[in-house]
């Protein structure tokens, strides 16, 4: 399924990097949309769209948004000049274009790869959801503020890194060193193939001291044991103990979610802990009140994760929740704030205080 509407641009709600937030006229409707500049050109009011509505259609949970497929009906005098790179994103559709890769022969780091050794026991702090970003970054810069901090976003969800809020707040701020976007995903500061040429780029390039991997905005769910993008998380922290790293592990904690399975530990998480991830893995857990404290220790029992991983309990809570405090961003995931779904930002923001002192 795929639907498309032409439209024609009222407004402009804000412009990032790439990214332009616009309001657009379908019929005698008013809608939010969302404009690539570097796939389909820059906007302005007046210019007629033509728009993908299927997330919208479908009621998906997409940030409330079309997306613009061509501008004037296909303005092609935007056409990049720049040719240097050979790896294709979006391959095989007709919005393909080609990036100059970290590892490509015509990289000037293309030698960094050939001479990589170990990621010398580095932390690696992985996620699932692209809202753990801010709390895991908040806390590392809140607790060391000369840490250096690189952020690496799979192709799990949102493909443009440029449709993040988050990433440009932490950018703008100066509380990330810089980006990487791997697989199908692009935008970054440096592009690369995989997770492992990922991880080197962030260490080796970008010389961080702690590297977060999540996807961007939005998941993929379908109810069922495997059946989500997250579970990409199992071969992320594979990749991290190949290369030598330090993998540490933000559960997925909720005690606000409606959905029985992602009551405590999401189902999410306890699939890979237990079944997809097949090397060991750090997994942080913040003390909170007894009472949910018990439903979580309860389930690492049930789940034998203490079998296979290590489990870190960290018991700075109210600090970790003060660091959150101490920056001017709307804390938010699934559409739920940190009032209702404080374990889940204390759970990420946890990992981030405790990677940042695992570092001398």
């Amino acid at each position: 399924m795929i639907n498309y509407a032409k439209g024609k641009v009222k407004d402009i709600i804000r412009k990032r990097q790439n990214c332009t937030e616009i309001t657009v006229v379908i019929g005698n409707e008013e809608y939010n949309a969302v404009n690539y500049d570097s796939l389909t050109g820059a906007v302005k009011p007046g210019d007629r769209v033509l728009l993908n509505t299927t997330a919208q259609d479908l009621k998906l949970g997409s940030g409330g948004y079309h997306f613009v497929v061509s501008v004037n009906d296909g303005d092609i005098s935007f056409l990049s000049t720049e040719k240097d790179g050979h790896i294709m994103k979006l391959r095989y559709t007709p919005l393909q274009f080609a990036v100059l890769s970290a590892e490509e022969q015509k990289s000037p780091y293309h030698q960094v790869f050939n001479n990589f050794e170990s990621l010398k026991h580095r932390p690696v702090i992985i996620g699932e959801l692209h809202s753990m970003l801010p709390p895991v970054v908040f806390n590392i810069k809140q607790n060391r503020p000369k840490l250096c901090v690189s952020y690496i976003m799979t192709d799990g969800g949102a493909l443009p890194l440029s449709f993040s809020r988050s990433v440009a707040y932490l950018k703008e701020k100066g509380l990330i060193q810089g980006t990487v976007t791997f697989g199908q995903a692009f935008g970054g500061d440096f592009e690369a193939v995989n997770i492992y040429t990922a991880l080197i780029t962030a260490f080796d390039i970008l010389k961080s001291d702690i590297a977060v991997v999540t996807m961007g905005p939005g998941i993929t769910g379908t109810g069922t044991k495997y059946g989500f993008s997250g579970i990409e998380q199992g071969s992320n922290i594979d990749a991290v103990n190949t290369l030598g790293g330090r993998p540490i592990f933000i559960p997925r904690i909720s005690f606000a979610d409606s959905r029985k399975r992602h009551c405590g530990i999401s189902h999410h998480s306890v699939t890979v802990l237990k079944e997809i991830a097949k090397t060991q893995v750090e997994i942080v857990i913040p003390v909170m009140e007894q009472k949910k404290m018990d439903f979580i220790k309860n389930q690492i029992i049930q789940y034998e994760l203490d079998k296979k991983h290590k489990i870190v309990y960290v018991d700075e809570s109210h600090k970790i929740m003060e660091n959150l405090s101490r920056f001017d961003f709307k804390l938010s995931t699934m559409g739920r704030g940190i009032e209702q779904e404080r374990e889940f930002f204390m759970t990420a923001g946890a990992a981030g205080f405790y990677a940042s002192n695992l570092l001398d």
